[in-house]
Parts: C-alpha cells; structure tokens; sequence
C-alpha cells in the first residue's frame, strides 16, 4: 500500500528552523519560527501558568473526559475576554465558546462547520495570510478567495483596494479578517477602517471570519478586540478562532476556542451543537489540560493580575525591539525608511527584502527568516541585533 506513496517537502517554516538547528555559526540568529522568546532567545513557561499547573497538581482528581465543548468556566471565562464582560451578547445569551485544540483546531472546526452546512459559501482570505490558512481552510472544503490588503511598496493596509474588491463579498461569504497582529505583516486595521469593514458588512451580507490569535500582543487585552467587538456588536453573526499558545504560552497544550455570535440563543445553541458533533468525527473528546490552566489563571484575580503584566512586559518588549531595529537600521546607514517597523503590531512585518537576499542572510550570515522575508520580531536580542542590522545593510 505504501510503495507509492511520495514525500512531501517539509513545512517551509518548520524546515527552516531544522536547518537553523544544524547550523554551527556561533552568530546564527532564527527570526522565522513564530514563537515568542525572551531576550535570552527561550519561550518560558508564563510565571502564572506554572502557578495555575502547580494548583492543577494538587487538585486534580480524575483524567476522565470533560464535556465534548470544554470545561464552563473556561469557555465563559474566553468569550468574556475577547467579548468583554459586559457583553450583551453574551449577556442575551447570542454567544457561546466551545474548546478546540489550538487556533488551528478552532479554524479547522469553524471551517468544517461552514463547509458541512454551507457548502457554497466563498471564503475571502487576505493577501498576504498565515501560511496555513490557504492548506488549513481549503482541504475542509472551502472555496478560498483573495482580497488585497498589504500594499509591499508603502508597507502599509492597501484599506482602499481591499474594501473595493470586498465589494464583491455578499449574503453567505465568509470573510476571513486578522483581529490583531496580522501575521505575516503587523499592519492592522485602525478604528476608523474597522468601522468601515463592519459598515459593510452590515450592508452586504457576509460574515467575518475573525482569527484572533495574538490577542495582548498588539496594543493590549481590550485595544487588541476592538475590531471584534465592534463585529458582534453591529452584525447578527460573527466566527471567531482564538487561540492561547501566545498569550498564555501554552503552545504545546494546544489550546483555543471557536465563538460563534447568532441572531438568537436557539441559533447559536444549534450550530454549537454542529461544531460538537463536528470534533466528536474528528477527535472525539477535547485535551483538558491547557483550559484547566486557563480557567484558574482567569479566575483568580492575583493569578491574572501577575498574567496581565507579565504579558504587557512580553508586549513592551516586542514594541521595543520594532524602535530599536528601526533606529539602529538607520544609524548604520541604511537609506530605506525602515519607520514601518515601528508603526506594525505584534511579533511580525515584512523586511521588504528579495528571495535572493533572504539566501544570502541565510547562507553568509546565518540569519534565518522564510523566503517573504518576514520576521519574528521577538527572536531579536540586544545580544544580537547590531549583528542583525550590520548582516542587513550589507545586503541591502
């Protein structure tokens, strides 16, 4: 059965950080794997998880299943953080959460929900995206559609462009939109361009898709959900992926939920039981483990209190490593306007750099970043980024 199998080229990213791996140059630098890590380059356990983990030791008394859509309190605690807790969605009972493992999971869920009910809804995706959103969405049989949002010459939302072509977007599309921290290129949407994604919205009849995956790392917990709010507060229906592997650092838990906003409690009620009944096909019963953290943290006012700081100082961090890398661009004589970099949200933007460039950063310096050329801003140290600025005015 298997002679005939071929072997299909390693995920680009993944690949990647392999490559770095084996790499012996003392220098090396890996701004490509999207993890966030400390100014000595680790990804730490998040001080008020590793308390919330000890507390899960000492209280927990089974390994039996949880409910198919995750434990209550973890899912009420999730929509009130990204809806807010005065929500009146959530407060008439238009909204509900449902456990899924990871940001992926809850895409791959939502995606299967659209494509088993709908399955003649065009799926509007932005360009550029997530790497995995086209592979993720497509195979769960969504029919993907691109729009225009990153102009690569202004480094900039290209907001004209995209809400011309989303023109076309209408009754029974879904459109998939970055709630914060676009990843790949940090350009998010403003107040007043939120306004006007909702505006037409409202008047052309299409959902929004929400991936919202990086919530606290952009400008902070309630700034970052502006957009999403602003969604569920004027549409009768919104699908939100969010994910806990940045914020909580609980990448390898595997940890995120799908929220689905409805016209009625019936309406949101019955397509949460679809999405159930989608997981119960696909893996059965959810992971216990990262949610039961994530409950205890958010409700635990000292817990949360020591998250919320120990994330804005992960924030700050970010932000401060964009202005240095955009000012010591600059000292070192680099005559490209490198000030985008600053303005961008989150750990990722676009260099703006040529294939062949990327190649010569990674074959004569050991700098590693994928082929587009955008960075993790967060592998950036102040033990390496004159290294980093010096390797790329010399490519430049």
């Amino acid at each position: 059965m298997f002679q005939s199998i071929e072997r299909r080229p390693p995920d680009p990213i993944l690949g990647l950080s392999a490559t770095f791996k084996k790499d012996t140059n003392p220098n090396k630098i890996d701004l490509g794997v999207g993890v966030y890590k400390d100014e000595s380059g680790n990804t730490p356990v998040v001080s008020a998880i590793k308390k919330a983990e000890q507390k899960l030791w000492q209280t927990e008394d089974s390994k039996s299943y949880i409910a198919q859509a995750g434990p209550e309190g973890f899912t009420r605690q999730m929509a009130a953080m990204i809806l807010g807790e005065d929500s009146a969605v959530l407060n008439d009972k238009r909204a509900c959460s449902i456990l899924a493992p990871g940001g992926s999971g809850a895409l791959r869920l939502a995606a299967e929900f659209v494509s088993a009910n709908f399955p003649n809804t065009r799926t509007w995706i932005s360009a550029p995206t997530w790497a995995n959103h086209v592979p993720l969405l497509s195979s769960a049989g969504l029919d993907l559609v691109e729009y225009p949002y990153y102009n690569y010459d202004k480094h900039e939302i290209d907001i004209d462009q995209m809400m011309d072509t989303l023109k076309q977007a209408t009754v029974g599309d879904l459109v998939l939109i970055h709630g914060c921290c676009h990843n790949p290129c940090g350009g998010d949407l403003s107040k007043e361009q939120w306004q006007a994604f909702a505006e037409a919205a409202e008047k052309q009849g299409f959902t929004p898709f929400v991936d919202l995956a990086y919530q606290g790392l952009g400008d902070g917990l309630e700034e970052d959900v502006y957009g999403v709010r602003l969604l569920t507060e004027k549409l009768p229906e919104v699908i939100i992926a969010s994910s806990c592997s940045k914020n909580f650092g609980l990448y390898r838990e595997r940890t995120g939920t799908v929220t689905l906003v409805g016209e009625s409690a019936d309406q949101v009620s019955a397509s949460a039981s679809q999405i159930v009944s989608t997981a119960r096909q696909i893996y059965s019963m959810p992971p216990s483990h990262g949610a039961a953290m994530v409950e205890i943290v958010l409700s635990d006012p000292a817990l949360k209190a020591e998250w919320i700081t120990e994330l804005t100082g992960m924030r700050e961090r970010i932000n401060g490593l964009r202005s240095q890398l955009a000012a010591k661009l600059k000292a070192v004589g680099v005559e490209q306007d490198f000030s985008f970099i600053e303005r961008e949200k989150g750990m990722f933007s676009f260099l703006g750099l040529s294939p062949e460039q990327v190649q010569t950063l990674i074959d004569d310096y050991s700098i590693y970043m994928v082929k587009s050329s955008r960075i993790n801003v967060a592998g950036i140290s102040s033990s390496n980024i004159d290294y980093l600025t010096q390797s790329l005015a010399k490519v430049l």
